[in-house]
Order: structure tokens, then C-alpha cells, then sequence
């Protein structure tokens, strides 16, 4: 974990409300899954923002975030050259070193940009990856799963291309040695369903409203089964038995 000042590199509009942001990495540690808390302001608003890594260089992050809040909308107007406060890499991230096989990483929303950088630390081990991306209506990011995945699946609610219909439905759990998922947590419940039935480890990426991103204030604790726990400390990630019951 690393508090820093880095420099935007650029700050690009992919969609109606969707934005990518890279900035100077300062050698920073990221694994996947994990995130960094953001501040681009100094007495508007109080808290960082928690944003999760979508992909990661020696010299730069990029962030895919969503405008829905205050935040994210002072984040989107940052231009290159602009200063940013962060702090991380956050979190536990994903267990790559119990990870093996073929392995299958599934996302819905702003849920997909961390499996981005996922899929390639799981190539870069030797797994094959195949990813399930869905969106409501316009798509983005597909091309960068493409150098780190065997098939790609794709559905949209609205949109004109992929499956019209929930993600979930293309999956086939029994394919996998193990889920990887990050999305809504009706469509995480979901997954973890699918592979409950079909005895496939499942890992879940979990959000919540988070303060201080380092565990400290309990903001955001929520039940599992093992007591509560912080998502910011000890997930996001945590194994779908331990926080869906069947």
C-alpha cells in the first residue's frame, strides 16, 4: 500500500457516462483484484473514491470507472497533466497462486474492468481464461480481454450485439477449474449459484461504500460466514460460500 501525488496521462469518454483514466504508477504494488482510493479535490468533498485496476503497466494504472456520483463526475473533467491523489493497491485481490486450468472470469457492468487485468495475470500463469462480459446496452473494453482470453462471451439487455439476455446464462460452470466474478450482486448470487450445482469454486469481487479504503473505520463491513468482515481489508474478494448461502 502507497499514498501518492501522480500526474493524469489521459482521461478518455468510452461511452455516455463510462471513462477511462491512467496516470503515473510511482511503482506502486497492484495484484488483481485489487483497488486504489482517488481524490482529485481538497475541501469540496471529504472521502477518496474507491476505484478498482483495470489494467496496470511498470510506468502507469488505468482506471474504467462510471459517472454516477460528485466524485466520479470531478474525476471525469481531470485532463492530462492534471494532478490526482492515491492510495493503494487495496484490498486482497484474487488468489492467482491457488489458481489453475481453465478458468472462467465473469462481469457485469463496471464489474468488468478489474477481471481485465486479471485475465492477464491468470495468462501470464498459465491458465486459460475465457471471459463473460455483459452490459445493458452500450459495450465497452471487449478488445482488451481479446490478447489474454481463449472465447469471449457477450450478452446485452438492450443492446443491439451478443446474447440479448443476462450473462449468466452462457455460462457452463463444469468447464471451469474455477469463477472468477465482479458485477451486481443479484447476478454474483447468481454465478455462485451455477457453480455451487456444478461444485465449481467460486470467487466473488464485492462493492461497498467505503471511507477509508485501509480497514481502520468498519464503514463497510458486511456478514459472512465467518463473521463480518471489511470489504476493504479482507475482500473485496471472498469465496462465494462464505458470503451466499445455497
Amino acid at each position: 500500500m502507497k499514498y501518492f501525488q501522480s500526474t493524469v496521462q489521459s482521461n478518455i469518454q468510452l461511452t455516455d457516462d463510462i471513462f477511462v483514466m491512467q496516470v503515473l504508477r510511482h511503482e506502486a504494488p497492484v495484484s488483481a483484484g485489487q483497488f486504489f482510493m482517488l481524490k482529485c479535490w481538497d475541501k469540496e468533498l471529504t472521502l477518496m473514491r474507491p476505484i478498482s485496476v483495470y489494467q496496470a503497466t511498470e510506468e502507469t494504472l488505468s482506471f474504467m470507472y462510471r459517472v454516477i456520483g460528485e466524485g466520479t463526475r470531478k474525476l471525469a473533467t481531470l485532463k492530462e497533466g492534471d494532478s490526482i491523489s492515491l492510495l493503494g493497491g487495496l484490498g486482497n485481490g484474487y488468489p492467482l497462486e491457488q489458481l489453475h486450468g481453465r478458468i472462467a472470469v465473469l462481469g457485469g457492468g463496471v464489474g468488468i474492468p478489474p477481471l481485465c487485468l486479471t485475465a492477464q495475470m491468470l495468462q501470464e500463469r498459465g491458465c486459460t481464461v475465457d471471459a463473460y462480459l455483459g452490459f445493458r446496452d452500450q459495450l465497452f473494453a471487449i478488445e482488451s480481454f481479446e490478447p489474454y482470453c481463449q472465447d469471449i462471451f457477450i450478452s446485452s439487455e438492450l443492446g443491439p450485439e451478443g446474447y440479448r439476455g443476462y450473462i449468466t446464462d452462457l455460462l457452463k460452470a463444469e468447464k471451469y477449474d474455477a469463477v472468477l466474478t465482479c458485477g451486481p450482486e443479484v447476478m454474483m448470487r447468481k454465478v455462485a449459484q451455477i457453480c455451487a450445482e456444478k461444485q465449481v469454486t467460486c470467487w466473488c469481487s464485492m462493492e461497498h461504500r467505503m471511507a477509508c479504503g485501509i480497514g481502520a473505520c468498519l464503514g463497510c463491513s458486511i456478514p459472512t460466514a465467518d463473521g463480518m468482515k471489511r470489504v476493504c481489508k479482507d475482500g473485496p474478494i471472498f469465496l462465494s460460500t462464505h458470503l451466499f448461502q445455497q
